[in-house]
């Protein structure tokens, strides 16, 4: 590997071990056993570095995460199968999770992060929907995404905060599973009577 490669390798494990906000270029110098000028020449500077790192951990992710997933589109079956897929990988995950989590509260300090994040959000809700429902992304609209995928990018996050909180009470596959059967039992239930 040459230095571009070593400085991407040390960013994306410091950013597992520490998080954007404490990863400092000398962090990234000692993990890649790169040097410090390194960094302004592939790079340009220690944040777009780490963006870059961040993408290639997301991607990453992404290329591993095959979830076994049954069930029709759009059933309760198939719901929870994602879930037990999302979350048996929850442990691997958490470092993006974290990641993601850190930009999105501090995306003043971190305006370049931010919008890449904001950028990739219609890419995101494309794939929760197509692993929820079985429609294949290409044929998602943008109401799809705008509703639909909204849904499921507010459920995931509010997931990866439990699970970042307190991993202990956090909602579970069958937890949620049995939530959104109540939901849908709710909403499709006539309206109560008023005397």
């Amino acid at each position: 590997m040459g230095h571009r490669e070593d400085l991407l390798e040390g960013a994306k494990k410091c950013l597992v071990e520490k998080g954007f906000g404490r990863t400092t270029a000398r962090d990234i110098v000692n993990a890649s056993g790169a040097n410090l000028a390194s960094i302004g020449y592939h790079y340009g500077s220690k944040d777009a570095l780490l963006a870059q790192a961040f993408i290639a951990l997301a991607e990453e992710w992404g290329d591993a995460f095959s979830p076994d997933v049954t069930g029709e589109g759009g059933s309760l079956e198939r719901f929870r199968s994602v879930w037990e897929g999302i979350l048996s990988q929850q442990q691997r995950s958490a470092p993006m999770w974290a990641a993601s989590m850190e930009v999105a509260l501090n995306r003043d300090q971190m305006p370049e992060l931010g919008d890449m994040l904001a950028s990739s959000e219609s890419e995101g809700r494309r794939g929760l929907i197509s692993l929820f429902t079985g429609i294949p992304e290409e044929d998602l609209s943008a109401d799809d995404l705008r509703t639909l995928g909204a849904v499921y990018q507010a459920l995931l996050t509010g997931v990866m905060l439990q699970w970042k909180f307190d991993p202990a009470t956090a909602a579970t596959a069958a937890d949620l599973t049995e939530g959104m059967r109540r939901l849908a039992a709710s909403a499709s239930a006539p309206p109560p009577r008023t005397p």
